[in-house]
């Protein structure tokens, strides 16, 4: 054989071993084979995107590989459909957003949808650098652009990365369906304005467990037209809890059912177990909700249910309906002398709203502790402390 047969011959299997180093048979799209560059200057954009849709329009298992190094990149969108399944992507390196939101069209830095079977992990770093631009951030304007946006996607599995420094949320998983987040850790300044851990909307069957998250929001927002939602073993803090809500500021907005809280400690968290509703909402219904052995360790407001979510005028009633509420085997410590409270609406008071196994007490020196509880229908069981306000005692 001459010797260019044989180059050719060993180029060619070289090749082959390169494209199927992952899983057996697991085709592998490096982004430096598509002209990212990890010098610190190059939007490495458009090179993640071309080596994902290399990857998405091949067959079987591929994955793009994001390999050691700290890349810079703008606005990421990530398409299906996929021919490919399941369709991996191996952060291991650094990403790093620029802070010109100008750059940021679709609301997200990193948008993957209409995906079957997305995996995203690798062990890396997701840095969104939000300190650069949440001197925009405006309550009436629009929200600074989300680190991470899974929207309808199916069979997606989120693992073993690090979300620092959102713009934004860092994770908002929307119009999806089985989806598995575990193994995260999610850090923002306390002071960091609406950068919540991750948010779901109009999703359905989702867990989300084993994970550290600390915002300047809600370590976990669980939004409107959410079902069948599992929130397990999450050291929440800082932020301001885990919440239900907020619900009923849109008209367009769909039942919640289904939701369970369980095994979480927050520590030094504005509130805990939360659910938060708008007044003068559209109707819509939130039942058969868990928040159960859960850890506070010098909460503020360790049970709270709000629907007056704000304002602080009562003159207008949330159509939100709660019921089939439950807060079980809840212990700790509180720095709010008000350490239950039942904010009910009087349009569609809170409907089953069990109290049981509850043991509170004040960190530091604090007036006796108490339950405030309005348009609220409670039973309680077990040991309660602080005294409930109550009705149907069991």
């Amino acid at each position: 054989m001459k010797k260019s047969k044989i180059f050719l011959v060993l180029s060619i299997l070289l090749f082959v071993d390169v494209i199927h180093c992952g899983a057996p048979w697991e085709k592998v799209f490096d982004i430096t084979k598509f002209g990212a560059k990890a010098d610190g200057r190059t939007d490495n954009a458009q090179a993640i995107i071309l080596a994902f849709r290399a990857a998405c329009d091949s067959r079987g298992p591929a994955r793009v590989l994001i390999p050691f190094g700290k890349f810079i990149a703008g606005e990421i969108i990530l398409e299906g459909p996929c021919t490919a399944k399941p369709i991996t992507i191996d952060i291991q390196g650094t990403l790093e957003a620029y802070d010109d939101l100008s750059l940021y069209m679709n609301g997200a830095w990193i948008l993957v949808e209409r995906v079957d079977g997305v995996v995203l992990t690798g062990g890396g770093t997701i840095d969104a650098r939000g300190m650069n631009v949440w001197q925009y951030h405006s309550d009436d304007g629009p929200q600074l652009p989300v680190s991470l946006v899974l929207q309808t996607v199916t069979n997606a599995k989120l693992f073993r990365l690090s979300f620092l420094y959102s713009m934004g949320f860092h994770i908002k998983v929307t119009d999806s369906v089985d989806v598995n987040i575990n193994h995260l850790r999610i850090r923002a300044p306390r002071k960091s304005p609406n950068t919540d851990g991750i948010h779901l909307s109009n999703a359905t069957n989702v867990q989300i467990t084993d994970m550290k998250i600390g915002t300047g929001d809600d370590c976990i927002s669980i939004g409107h037209g959410t079902n069948n939602i599992l929130v397990s073993r999450i050291i929440c803090g800082p932020g301001h809890g885990i919440s239900i809500g907020s619900l009923g500021k849109r008209s367009n907005e769909m039942n919640v059912k289904g939701i369970t809280v369980t095994s979480c400690t927050f520590r030094s968290t504005a509130n805990g177990a939360r659910i938060k509703t708008y007044p003068n909402s559209p109707v819509l219904t939130a039942s058969n909700i868990i928040f159960q052995d859960l850890v506070m360790d010098k909460v503020r407001n360790p049970i709270i249910v709000d629907q007056h979510y704000g304002t602080k005028s009562k003159s207008q009633s949330s159509n939100v309906k709660l019921s089939d509420i439950h807060f079980r085997n809840i212990r700790g410590t509180t720095i709010s002398p008000k350490t239950i409270t039942l904010d009910c609406s009087a349009s569609y008071p809170c409907q089953g709203v069990e109290l049981a196994n509850i043991n509170l007490s004040p960190f530091g020196p604090l007036s006796p502790l108490k339950s405030a509880c309005s348009n609220a229908r409670v039973i309680t069981r077990g040991y309660i402390n602080p005294s409930p306000c109550s009705v149907n005692v069991l």
